[in-house]
């Protein structure tokens, strides 16, 4: 039986500065997947005018986006790294989900209820349709796995139903255009043509929460900046950072079950963990007993070690904006080859002309 060759697809939205929850929680991810996957990883810049319409320097959010990647250790020659406006394909297949996603599976989506706020009715319809991009943007690749986040798990959810609505509705084209494979739907075998894409969100991608408000997630958002570290903080400023974040005034419990119920603690010996690769216990055998004032001393330092070397190569790339145009550039034409012999699929099976 035809099956989907396995590619791993994610992005990130140029919108303000990378900070530590992205390169924990998404951009070491990205890392360790292309070293046994083929990957495609794009900045979406389509999505980044959904909120926000007009922007200070978007084409300078892009590169400080693709400059992370590829400081962090992505190899853009091996895999592709691009822009997402560079390749149109993914607008087209958007409008096709747009026609196949039902607007009450839009209205369920949490993230536009949390965005839109109480006036929905001002929301953009890029906010909206959003997700349906999102399908689109994995799925005209035809990816197999995306590495995601609690927060965007439903979005992936969503895509998997477009998916499967698609290749129900869509069927008998599919075998005539002679372009999919033997898959099963709930219990019934079918001929599909998209994937049922699966989600990635096991291994090491912790929830890093801000520095002022244990409770909150760490966010580009934040009014302050004092919440989050910035892949550009110099070492000083990681340091102060750390310094000022938020604590108890108890010490550092020996056991997990010690965190519990202490919100600001619990996340920084989280983020302590996530770059020692390390576990929670691991780090509160070694630093059970002691005060924060020698624990944040001890985190900066290991913060510093592990992102300075990030930050000085995005410095340099960022210098070099020729450099990354070409990488963006080479990795566009790459994916909108691919991205071609999809949508050309896809207008076959859905009958448009060409």
């Amino acid at each position: 039986m035809n099956t989907f060759k396995p590619l791993v697809f994610s992005g990130v939205q140029p919108t303000g500065n990378l900070h530590l929850g992205n390169y924990l929680g998404a951009i070491r991810k990205f890392v360790a997947l292309q070293e046994n996957n083929d990957c495609i990883y794009c900045v979406v810049d389509l999505h980044a005018i959904t909120a926000q319409l007009v922007h200070d320097d978007l084409r300078g959010q892009i590169r400080s986006i693709a400059a992370a990647f590829i400081a962090s250790g992505i190899d853009p020659k091996k895999h592709i790294v691009f822009n997402q406006s560079a390749v149109p394909q993914h607008a087209e297949l958007a409008w096709v989900f747009n026609c196949v996603a039902r607007i009450g599976w839009m209205n369920r989506m949490t993230q536009f209820k949390d965005k839109a706020g109480k006036d929905r009715e001002n929301a953009s319809l890029g906010l909206l349709a959003y997700p349906s991009l999102m399908a689109a943007d994995i799925l005209v690749y035809r990816a197999t796995h995306v590495p995601v986040g609690d927060d965007q798990k439903q979005h992936l959810e969503l895509a998997r139903d477009i998916a499967q609505k698609f290749n129900i509705d869509f069927q008998e084209k599919i075998r005539a255009a002679g372009t999919g494979v033997d898959m099963v739907v709930g219990e019934e075998p079918i001929h599909g043509f998209f994937p049922l894409v699966e989600p990635l969100i096991d291994g090491p991608a912790p929830r890093v929460m801000s520095l002022r408000d244990g409770t909150k997630k760490m966010s580009k958002s934040d009014p302050s900046d004092l919440s989050r570290i910035n892949l550009m903080d110099d070492p000083e400023e990681i340091a102060k950072k750390i310094r000022k974040a938020k604590t108890d005034p108890e010490g550092l419990p020996s056991e997990l079950e010690g965190l519990k119920g202490r919100p600001e603690a619990d996340n920084l010996v989280g983020i302590y963990a996530a770059l020692a690769d390390r576990t929670k216990a691991d780090v509160l055998a070694e630093y059970g007993g002691q005060q924060f004032s020698v624990f944040k001393p001890a985190l900066a330092d290991l913060a510093v070690h592990v992102l300075s070397p990030i930050t000085s190569e995005m410095r340099r790339l960022m210098d070099d904006t020729t450099h990354i145009d070409a990488i963006l550039k080479d990795g566009g034409e790459r994916a909108r080859a691919r991205a071609e012999k999809v949508m050309g699929d896809v207008f076959d099976i859905v009958g448009f002309l060409r």
